[in-house]
């Protein structure tokens, strides 16, 4: 049965999760972006650009692909994979990338800047930027420069000046707080693209609302493929964009199991207390003095001690659930899904198919699970090789 899920009425926060802790010249750099969202997300031009873009220029919409033979191999559940790796650049950022790109073009914005971590927001938006004319600096950990180094050169072909951030660990909180750095200093001539549904208010409401047509899309092609809405919805979870967008058109159809994977190493929902990291209220992986922990996990888009205010608020209300998996779990499931679909997930996407060999025996041949394909693993077999030698 279906019900409707409600959360508390207060603008920019999800339940107790959310906010805008920033210094107060951001604030109404912030009250000015939220305003153009609200005025832009609804208007029928603008819908019919975004749509445009999605389905001329990122490819939209992509398939939900029945895994036959893994879902033989495994016995139990039928698995169907979202796609979003054969989105235009590789994976589900591009969603995001394009809306926020076309509301700094109605901002009158001419400098982007952005973070990243495994380098496909980056990517994404360097590509946008391309697309747009428009000047663009990404803000990359040392570390996952060294691990992406593919995607840095990309992001460099795009024409995106890569600044290589050496501080706490080099990986992408360290990204995250040099950008926000460089927006205290030049934010009356600069958008910030944030990638991930973390950030002030209204950040995370944003990259929901771009991100939902990946939900929006596989709910009807479940519904068109099998007659009815899937048993699981499965999804990495880092910062939680891809999982936020795979959830969200099923969050009021409680039949429905949401399903986070993290990396044991990152796991900011399962071990994480409340804390305010880079200008936001959530879970957070700290330590007794209250400062973030450092995270090393295998994947460089999960690797943040942090995670989106909403999911959060996911967790805590039981909506939704979060697991972990292991480094090999997640290398086992990238070899797997490969050698059985001729599918290279990213190792992001790993964690997610991790899961699901173990879920899918335990339920029955008339069971469904969506996995969300959040990217293709061009960007580390390199890396995977090295590590599996």
């Amino acid at each position: 049965m279906t019900q409707e899920f409600t959360q508390p009425n207060k603008p920019g926060y999800f339940g107790e999760f959310g906010g805008s802790f920033v210094p107060e010249q951001l604030q109404s750099v912030l009250k000015r972006l939220e305003d153009a969202f609200y005025t832009y997300k609804d208007d029928p031009s603008f819908i019919e650009e975004y749509q445009y873009y999605l389905r001329e220029y990122v490819g939209r919409e992509n398939p939900l692909t029945y895994a036959e033979r893994l879902t033989k191999k495994l016995g139990g559940a039928r698995i169907y994979l979202k796609r979003e790796d054969l989105n235009h650049t590789g994976a589900h950022k591009i969603n995001n990338t394009v809306g926020q790109i076309l509301l700094a073009k109605k901002m009158g914005a001419h400098r982007v800047i952005a973070e990243t971590g495994a380098g496909q927001h980056g990517v994404a938006t360097a590509t946008a930027c391309a697309m747009m004319n428009m000047e663009c600096t990404i803000y990359m950990g040392a570390e996952d420069v060294r691990r992406q180094e593919l995607n840095v050169f990309r992001m460099e072909l795009l024409g995106a000046k890569v600044v290589s951030v050496a501080t706490g660990g080099g990986r992408l909180k360290a990204a995250v707080d040099e950008a926000l750095n460089d927006l205290v200093k030049n934010y009356e001539s600069t958008f910030y693209l944030l990638g991930s549904a973390v950030g002030p208010h209204p950040y995370p409401t944003i990259v929901h609302h771009f991100q939902s047509v990946i939900s929006e899309e596989s709910k009807r092609q479940v519904m068109e493929r099998e007659g009815r809405l899937p048993d699981a919805v499965v999804a990495c979870v880092g910062g939680g964009s891809n999982a936020i967008g795979a959830f969200s058109a099923y969050v009021n159809d409680e039949s429905v199991r949401l399903i986070g994977v993290e990396p044991v190493e990152a796991a900011t929902l399962t071990k994480g207390k409340p804390a305010v990291l880079h200008g936001f209220q959530s879970l957070c992986l700290q330590d007794e003095e209250g400062n973030p922990l450092p995270t090393d996990s295998i994947a460089a888009g999960l690797d943040y001690p942090g995670v989106g205010p909403e999911h959060s608020y996911l967790k805590q209300t039981g909506r939704a659930e979060y697991v972990t998996i292991t480094k090999q779990q997640v290398l086992d499931a990238f070899q797997e899904l490969s050698k059985t679909e001729g599918i290279i997930p990213a190792l992001e996407s790993a964690h997610a198919v991790a899961h699901t060999v173990k879920l899918a025996p335990a339920l029955g041949e008339n069971d469904i699970i969506v996995v969300n394909l959040s990217g293709r693993g061009d960007k580390d077999v390199a890396e995977v090789k090295k590590m599996l030698e």
